[in-house]
């Protein structure tokens, strides 16, 4: 269930690491090995005293189209909720990043790769952008307790809930409006967008940014979230997910049925 495919690259330029998801011909989608690098190289963060800033973006064109799905094929309920907690511990490892964290996001960042993007600190988006959560049309399962909690925050209770009711997804432009986008940029200006927001970070107080960071951890209360594993349990465990991943893989509308 873990195929041997995709890659978390790292550029160290010293004071800056430059983090490129790889998945070619999958839009990025992550797999276990993937996840696995990108908690590594948080964790790596705490390790470097010099790092003034860590830029997440993806190669070719996209940032992360969720989670590869062919990994879900065998799931069960149990599976699922395994995959949950794992996804809660690679997203807390990206929150507790004490710099900033800079996402820089290029046509689709869905499902898992929504969840990264909103837990990076800064987002500069390409026009092409697209932001969603489609599992209500697609897979029938559900996101973990912390990637809506940080939505939420992030992009306003209203419109994540819609977003996930609808299963719609989000241009740049509406992105920015919500404030989940800081620049959106005309493609030939992204590498400039981000160089400059680069500098000006790293030229920042690196004790200031990371007690903003500190704090803002603390207000958003990841510590006390709500119990919710029932929740998704009934999603993984039910006969429309292996329907929604087999329409999936399949390439077909999936047919509901609500068990």
């Amino acid at each position: 269930m873990s195929p041997d495919t995709g890659e978390v690259h790292l550029t160290d330029d010293g004071d800056v690491w430059w983090l490129e998801l790889s998945n070619p011909g999958r839009h990025n989608a992550l797999t276990w090995r993937m996840y696995d690098r990108l908690e590594e190289i948080c964790a790596a963060t705490h390790a470097a005293p010099g790092l003034r800033v860590l830029v997440v973006r993806g190669g070719g064109g996209s940032f992360a189209a969720g989670t590869d799905i062919a990994q879900f094929t065998e799931f069960t309920g149990a599976d699922g909720l395994a995959y949950e907690r794992r996804m809660d511990e690679v997203l807390r490892s990206l929150l507790a990043v004490r710099v900033p964290v800079v996402g820089v996001v290029e046509g689709p960042a869905v499902g898992a790769g929504l969840a990264i993007a909103a837990c990076c600190d800064v987002l500069l988006a390409s026009e092409d952008a697209r932001f969603g959560v489609p599992v209500a049309r697609t897979l029938g399962n559900m996101v973990a307790t912390v990637a809506m909690h940080r939505l939420r925050i992030r992009l306003g209770a209203a419109r994540t809930t819609a977003m996930f009711l609808t299963a719609r997804l989000l241009r740049a432009a509406d992105a920015a409006t919500a404030g989940f986008v800081h620049t959106v940029c005309a493609p030939e200006d992204l590498e400039h967008s981000v160089g400059a927001l680069v500098e000006r970070l790293r030229s920042n107080a690196p004790l200031t940014l990371a007690a903003a960071k500190e704090i803002e951890r603390r207000l958003d209360g990841l510590d006390t979230l709500p119990a919710h594993e029932d929740v998704l349990a009934r999603c993984y465990g039910s006969d429309d997910f292996q329907e929604g991943v087999a329409a999936f893989l399949d390439r077909r509308i999936p047919e509901w049925k609500g068990r």
